[in-house]
């Protein structure tokens, strides 16, 4: 039938498209054996569905349909190939023998296998993330590169580049054995957790831009629980939901940093609260958790106080000193300090960083610097706040953060001009 001004077909199409090109794109991977060539007959499927739907109607399961489709559509395009490459001929002929009933079974499964393999530890970190945002969020080559603020050769390029190791090292398109699983999927959280910090600091493109990836984080740390309920993977999307939840209150109109004790608790998310909360209270019920969900608990403990002096610093100190011990770290060491300082006073907190600092660690970690600055501040010593707001000044990058610092560092001078 012709279409007409008022055919719902395209937004019918559409709304498919966003709901369902995830799946059929992941089991085109998987039934074809190659990104690229999946990609070009999920675009086929969908230009054959605009071409035939409006004569034979919307078939009853159109993701079947597609599948089936864009897997013809790729044998149809190999075959046209092997004129020139005679082994492709063979490769269109085993696809075109294979059953019929692989095509639509484990779709959930596919889903998984996309993720494993894009996140596969060897491929390049930085691949991984333009990997995962390309395929499963599928986003474009441009919108990953502004990101970054790269530039989207140079990302293509890392698509590329990933795609080639995954054929060349012919790394499985499978879900881990149980006995790899928990390394594994370190490394897929590790990559969904650094897409949301790349969109939730202060260091990519615009706000608007950050907020959309970090949303793409959530997204995907919501669809890998969904395909594998696991403890750690609660608490990292907990731990992200509560972090989200203080976006629109952690910077000024202006873009000047808000510290956490200073922000307006009203505007914070509470609905990404209430549902971060009782995430966290679910992983740690399994007694089966790790670092995410420690750090998850942390930043529920903050979202529960209605101010900074209320907060129960006692339990974000026995946290941070549990969280020491599963995943010790300079800068969680750092962390616990500052809540000692708030437990216990100011001293307490700087005698720790002046250890960790006289170990030689985080002497380049500009926040260690900005946190023994304000302890210093705290305790009169005008002096070595001084040094230390210049220090952590000398050691960022970031425009909101060097703000921020200039601006301490004004008003201590200020306050003690003589000093």
């Amino acid at each position: 039938m012709p279409e007409s001004p008022s055919d719902p077909l395209p937004e019918i199409l559409n709304t498919v498209y966003r709901a369902e090109s995830g799946r059929i794109l992941a089991t085109l991977i998987r039934l074809l054996g190659d990104f690229d060539l999946a990609e070009d007959a999920l675009h086929d499927a969908f230009a054959a569905a605009l071409e035939r739907w409006p004569q034979d109607g919307i078939p009853a399961n159109p993701r079947a349909w597609l599948i089936s489709t864009g897997r013809f559509k790729a044998i149809d395009a190999l075959r046209r190939r092997a004129r020139f490459d005679a082994s492709l001929e063979k490769i269109a002929a085993q696809l075109e023998t294979e059953s019929a009933s692989t095509i639509s079974e484990h779709l959930e499964d596919d889903r998984l296998r996309l993720i494993f393999t894009c996140c596969h530890p060897a491929l390049a970190p930085e691949s991984r993330v333009a990997l995962t945002l390309r395929e499963i969020c599928g986003l474009t080559t441009e919108e990953i590169a502004r990101a970054f603020l790269t530039s989207a050769p140079t990302l293509a390029q890392r698509i590329v580049r990933a795609k080639t190791k995954i054929r060349d090292a012919r790394i499985p398109y499978e879900v881990p054995s149980p006995e790899e699983l928990p390394d594994r999927l370190a490394t897929v959280l590790q990559v969904i957790y650094l897409v949301f910090n790349e969109g939730y600091t202060a260091s990519s493109g615009t706000s608007l831009t950050r907020a959309d990836l970090s949303a793409e984080a959530i997204r995907l740390g919501r669809l890998l629980l969904e395909l594998l309920p696991d403890p750690e993977l609660m608490g990292l999307l907990a731990l992200m939901l509560l972090h989200e939840s203080r976006r629109t209150a952690r910077a000024s109109p202006t873009g000047e940093l808000i510290l956490l004790q200073d922000q307006d608790r009203s505007l914070w998310n509470h609905v990404h609260i209430a549902e971060g909360i009782a995430l966290v209270e679910q992983a740690l019920t399994s007694r089966r958790f790790g670092p995410y969900t420690l750090q998850a608990a942390i930043a529920a403990v903050h979202a529960e106080a209605p101010d900074t002096t209320a907060t129960d610093w006692p339990q974000i100190a026995a946290l941070y000193t549990a969280l020491a011990q599963a995943d010790p770290s300079p800068v969680v060491e750092l962390n616990r300090a500052v809540a000692i300082a708030m437990r216990d006073g100011p001293e307490a907190g700087l005698a720790l960083i002046d250890a960790i600092l006289a170990r030689g660690e985080l002497t380049a970690y500009h926040l260690a610097h900005s946190a023994r600055a304000d302890l210093c501040r705290r305790l009169g010593r005008t002096t070595e706040a001084r040094a230390s707001y210049e220090r952590a000044l000398a050691l960022t990058q970031l425009e909101p953060e060097r703000r921020f610092l200039q601006k301490r560092l004004q008003e201590l001078n200020e306050a003690n001009p003589a000093q």
